[in-house]
């Protein structure tokens, strides 16, 4: 993607007030659901890392238990983790969850795509040449980290050790991904990137991914078997 395309972020606005103004009605059915269930919470804000290395609040909405950070595993979320509310795993399986970034994307901490904005503690599993990377753009609504590791919980869930899997198996394999998106930024991959997204979302088991991105990266054997 060209510097000029990147410094205006004129589809970014575009978009994310198009696609805000869409889901607004479903927005409008899932507050006061999560208002009077679970711990009554509604959005949930956490520090990620964002463009240049500087933290953003992070808009989700809510599905865990508040204290959830300090429980468990931690920043890491496992397949049927406990600490997910009943209405929050139904959210999490719709990425309907996921929405309120759009605000994110609309106040320009964030882009509708590109490499996920990750807490520090998880950020700082990516190797340092990939970090130096990953900050010089936007992290992404969607991207092809989200993408190809959607079923990361059961990966973790896989694992003897889910914490040291993820840290030195997923980490380092998500961080040549997203490397791989920002050396081929374009409009073309842009938007391949929204609808392969809305795609996976539609058709779960799908590996479009695969055939409409060129030489990804090679998955380590480890993860082979879940590609």
């Amino acid at each position: 993607m060209n510097e000029r395309f990147d410094s205006t972020r004129i589809v970014d606005f575009i978009l994310s007030t198009v696609f805000i103004s869409w889901v607004l009605p479903l927005w409008i059915i899932v507050i006061p659901v999560l208002r009077f269930t679970g711990e009554g919470e509604i959005f949930y804000r956490q520090p990620r890392v964002g463009k240049d290395g500087k933290l953003f609040d992070l808009l989700k909405f809510a599905t865990m238990l508040k204290d959830s950070p300090k429980l468990g595993t931690g920043d890491l979320t496992i397949h049927n983790d406990p600490r997910v509310l009943p209405v929050g795993r139904w959210l999490r399986k719709s990425k309907i969850n996921e929405l309120p970034q759009l605000i994110n994307v609309w106040l320009g901490h964030m882009s509708i795509a590109g490499p996920r904005p990750q807490t520090p503690r998880c950020f700082s599993a990516f190797p340092p040449e990939m970090q130096s990377e990953i900050v010089k753009v936007r992290p992404g609504l969607s991207g092809l980290g989200a993408i190809l590791f959607r079923g990361e919980e059961k990966m973790m869930k896989d694992a003897a050790d889910p914490v040291a899997f993820y840290d030195h198996v997923i980490m380092p394999y998500k961080g040549q991904v997203e490397n791989w998106y920002i050396r081929n930024r374009s409009l073309k991959n842009y938007f391949l990137v929204i609808i392969v997204t809305i795609w996976v979302i539609l058709f779960p088991k799908s590996k479009i991914a695969w055939r409409w991105f060129e030489d990804l990266p090679t998955p380590p054997p480890e993860l082979a078997p879940y590609f």
